[in-house]
């Protein structure tokens, strides 16, 4: 099947989007060298900085969530591709304002490659940086072996929670404490209906029958080893729940953040439905949703499906992931 997409030249397309990106956003948000989107009030930041990386392809992550409250620089590689570690380490350079930077990497072999060597360089300049990954993929590999995990959408909640403790003028330890402390306690899991295809080449990055679901599908169409006939909305949502409960260890009595993020051909309706039933189920247990996000925060182009993300919540939590935020994508007042 021919894919039908309102691009230009397949080479432009990681310039182009992030030219629009900031184009669009002027008052937020600014593109700089080597890829990089940058927070418009950066220079005039007094605090911890926070810098990421990743491949474009999966709007509005990662450079949509860039601004105020969040992360002050993202480095972009081209489509599903991590960026070179020269541009991370520029970038590291030119967040620090004086009190150290967190610098957030989602587990991926080429985000994590990336993101040691430019640990190597910070080190060899004393840069003084503390590197958080998400590794929260419950599907491909158990807690105990959280290095093999993937890193999913559980980026932008530490994105936000990160960022809101960098705002109240925390340390860096400070801040890199609280953002590992929500990365250890947070669980993703998501579902495929339909595969996405590549934007540059049209090649397809998962092939999925007809009548079938993969539960723990990948960002890039990585297997998931839950192939099975389609389900409904209320069976999938309970298969998935269970899974994240089970994995975090949530009791009754406890609370939680609960965020279903479509992939890219999901519709809203269909978000809610699932949200609606996990919400009941969630309730029956007695565990209380005290955070919430339905919608696409990180996107796999037209893949069809969503990830299901679950974190274990307390009043410090809270106040960070309720606290201000202004970026192109969420905004908190």
């Amino acid at each position: 099947m021919k894919m039908k997409k309102f691009i230009n030249n397949p080479e432009n397309l990681t310039d182009e989007l992030l030219d629009g990106l900031a184009a669009a956003n002027r008052d937020i948000i600014h593109r700089g060298e080597e890829n990089m989107i940058i927070n418009n009030a950066l220079e005039g930041a007094d605090r911890v900085t926070i810098v990421t990386q990743g491949g474009s392809g999966h709007e509005p992550a990662i450079s949509g969530f860039v601004g105020e409250g969040m992360v002050d620089i993202s480095v972009v590689g081209d489509i599903f591709a991590a960026p070179g570690p020269q541009a991370c380490v520029d970038a590291i350079k030119l967040a620090d304002k004086g009190k150290g930077v967190l610098y957030i990497v989602l587990n991926h072999a080429g985000d994590m490659l990336t993101g040691n060597l430019t640990m190597k360089q910070c080190k060899k300049l004393g840069l003084n940086v503390v590197k958080v990954v998400t590794q929260e993929d419950v599907s491909n590999a158990p807690r105990e072996n959280a290095d093999d995990r993937r890193g999913l959408v559980g980026c932008i909640p530490t994105y936000k929670i990160a960022g809101a403790a960098a705002a109240e003028g925390k340390s860096l330890e400070e801040v890199a404490a609280i953002a590992q402390r929500f990365a250890d306690n947070m669980a993703t899991l998501a579902v495929a209906v339909r595969g996405a295809t590549h934007p540059s080449t049209g090649a397809a990055l998962a092939d999925l029958g007809e009548d079938d679901m993969e539960i723990g599908m990948g960002q890039h169409g990585e297997g998931g080893g839950g192939r099975q006939p389609m389900k409904s909305a209320d069976e999938t949502a309970e298969i998935m729940v269970n899974a994240l409960l089970k994995d975090i260890g949530i009791q009754s009595g406890e609370k939680v953040m609960l965020i279903i993020n479509g992939s890219g051909a999901t519709t809203l309706m269909e978000q809610l439905i699932i949200y609606r039933k996990c919400e009941q189920i969630l309730k029956e247990k007695n565990i209380e949703i005290v955070a919430n996000y339905v919608g696409e925060l990180l996107t796999v182009q037209e893949q069809a499906g969503f990830q299901m993300f679950m974190a274990r919540m307390d009043d410090e939590l809270l106040r960070l992931w309720n606290a201000p935020c202004h970026t192109p994508y969420l905004t908190k007042k």
